[in-house]
C-alpha cells in the first residue's frame, strides 16, 4: 500500500506495484515513450562491427533473423506484462521466489546502468571533441547532470512527449547523414561487399547469436508494456513491441551503420567512438544535434529503468527511499563508470549477464505459454522457487560452459541456453502439476 500511496504521488509506478488500471497509456503515448530505446548509437555499431567481422550480407541476414525472432518473442512477453501489470521484478517473484527474484532486479539495472555508461560517453565525447575546452569529466558531469532529471517525470506524462518530440531528430538525422554522405563522397555500392572476403566463424549464425547478447531488450519490454491497456494488447504485440520496432532498431540502424562506416573515411580501429567522430566530421554541429537526440532518447529508458530495479532490489532487503534517492544513486553510479577505464570489463560482465538474461527469458516464456500463473499469488510466495530456479540456473550453467568451451561450441551457448531453460521449466512444471492431480 505503501508503494501504492507513492505512485500516486509521485506519478511514478514502482516495480514492486502492478501498474492498475486507471494508470494505463493510450497507445501512442507508449508508442512515444518506447520507441526511445530504438535511437542508440549503439546499434549503428554493432551492425557495422558485425560487418567489418563477417561481411555486410552476413550482418543484414543475422540483424533479418533477430528481427523475426525479437519480435515473436516480445509479442508474447508484452501481451501478458498488459494483462497482469506485473513488472520483472513482480513476475520474477512468481518465478523464482521472493528472494530468488533478487538476482533478476540485479542483472536488470546493472545491464541499464551499463548502457547509461556507455550512451552518456557517446555524448561526452561528442561534445568535448567539438568544444575541446569543455573537458571530458565536465562534459559527462554535464551529461548526468541534465538526464537525473528528464526521468523524474512519470512515463505516462513526460516521457512519451519527450521521446515523441526527439523521433523525428533521430530518423530525420540518420537519413540525413546517410544523404549527406552520398553527396559528398557519392553513392558507395560496394557497401554490401564490406568486411572480409572470408569471413571466419559460421557468417550469418554468428551474426545472429551476437544480437542475443543484447536480449535484455526483452526486459525492457516487459517493464514497458505494463502500462499498456489490456485492449490495444494486439496493436502493441503486433506493433509497438513487434517486429516493425525492431526492423528500425536492428535493420535500419544497422545498414546505416555498414554504409556510413564504409562510405566516410576515419582513423584507426572501428568502435563506437570512431563512428561518432564520422558523423561530427560530416555534419558538424548538427551531428552533434543527432548525437545528443539519439543518446538522450535510449538514456530516458536505461535510467528509468536502472531507477525502478535498483529500488526493488535493495527495497528487498529493507532499504527504503524514494524514488528520487534512487535516481540520483543511478546518476552517481553513471557518472563514476564514465570517468573511469573499465569499458573491457564491463563487455566482459554484459557478455556473462547476457546469458543469464536469455535463460530468464527462456523460463518466462515457458510459463506464460505453457504454465498456470496466478497473479494473484503474488504476495504468498515462498522465498525460493526451486522449479523455476533449477530451470534458471540450469540453462545458464549450460550456457557459461560453452562460453568457456569457446571455438564453435561459443556460438551456440546462448541458443542452447534458452531452449535448455525453457524446456527445463516446462517439464518440471508439468511434472508438478501431475502429482498434484494425483493427490488430489
Amino acid at each position: 500500500m505503501a508503494a501504492l500511496s507513492q505512485s500516486k504521488q509521485t506519478g511514478q509506478a514502482p516495480a514492486s506495484v502492478a501498474v492498475p488500471s486507471e494508470a494505463r497509456m493510450g497507445r501512442l503515448s507508449l508508442t512515444m515513450a518506447w520507441w526511445a530505446v530504438c535511437s542508440a548509437m549503439f546499434y549503428i555499431v554493432v551492425g557495422a562491427s558485425l560487418a567489418l567481422s563477417y561481411g555486410a550480407r552476413n550482418a543484414l541476414i543475422g540483424m533479418l533473423l533477430s528481427v523475426i525472432s525479437y519480435g515473436l518473442v516480445n509479442s508474447v512477453l508484452s501481451r501478458f506484462a498488459m494483462r497482469s501489470g506485473l513488472s520483472v521484478a513482480l513476475f520474477s517473484r512468481l518465478l523464482f521466489g521472493s528472494s530468488g527474484a533478487c538476482l533478476a532486479t540485479l542483472i536488470f539495472f546493472s545491464t541499464a546502468i551499463y548502457y547509461a555508461v556507455f550512451e552518456g560517453s557517446v555524448i561526452a565525447v561528442a561534445l568535448h571533441h567539438l568544444y575541446p575546452q569543455l573537458l571530458y569529466p565536465l562534459a559527462a558531469l554535464l551529461v548526468v547532470a541534465y538526464s537525473v532529471p528528464l526521468i523524474l517525470g512519470s512515463v505516462q506524462h513526460w516521457l512519451d512527449k519527450l521521446n515523441g518530440v526527439l523521433l523525428p531528430v533521430y530518423l530525420g538525422g540518420l537519413l540525413f547523414a546517410v544523404g549527406l554522405s552520398v553527396a559528398r563522397y557519392g553513392y558507395q555500392p560496394q557497401w554490401l561487399d564490406f568486411g572480409p572476403a572470408s569471413p571466419s566463424g559460421s557468417g550469418w549464425w554468428d551474426c545472429f547469436v551476437a544480437y542475443m547478447g543484447v536480449w535484455i531488450l526483452m526486459l525492457f519490454t516487459f517493464d514497458y508494456a505494463r502500462f499498456g491497456k489490456p485492449e490495444d494488447a494486439a496493436y502493441h504485440g503486433r506493433w509497438n513491441f513487434g517486429m516493425p520496432f525492431y526492423a528500425v532498431t536492428f535493420l535500419l540502424n544497422g545498414a546505416a551503420g555498414i554504409y556510413l562506416v564504409s562510405s566516410i573515411p576515419h582513423e584507426g580501429a572501428l568502435n563506437e567512438v570512431s563512428v561518432v567522430m564520422a558523423i561530427l566530421q560530416l555534419m558538424g554541429l548538427w551531428g552533434l544535434l543527432f548525437v545528443w537526440a539519439t543518446q538522450t532518447r535510449i538514456n530516458t529508458a536505461n535510467y528509468y529503468l536502472a531507477t525502478l530495479n535498483m529500488q526493488a532490489f535493495f527495497g528487498r532487503f529493507g532499504v527504503r527511499g524514494s524514488y528520487l534517492m534512487w535516481a540520483v544513486a543511478v546518476g552517481i553510479i553513471v557518472y563514476g563508470l564514465m570517468l573511469a577505464d573499465v569499458f573491457a570489463y564491463l563487455l566482459k560482465a554484459l557478455a556473462y549477464q547476457g546469458i543469464f538474461v536469455v535463460a530468464w527469458v527462456g523460463v518466462a516464456l515457458a510459463q506464460i505459454l505453457l504454465g498456470r500463473t496466478q497473479v494473484a499469488a503474488i504476495d504468498s510466495v515462498s522465498a525460493f522457487n526451486p522449479v523455476g530456479l533449477t530451470a534458471w540456473f540450469g540453462g545458464t550453467a549450460l550456457g557459461l560452459m560453452l562460453m568457456w568451451a569457446g571455438g564453435g561450441l561459443a556460438s551456440f551457448s546462448a541458443p542452447l541456453t534458452g531452449i535448455l531453460a525453457f524446456a527445463l521449466q516446462a517439464g518440471l512444471s508439468s511434472r508438478i502439476r501431475a502429482r498434484l492431480a494425483e493427490s488430489v
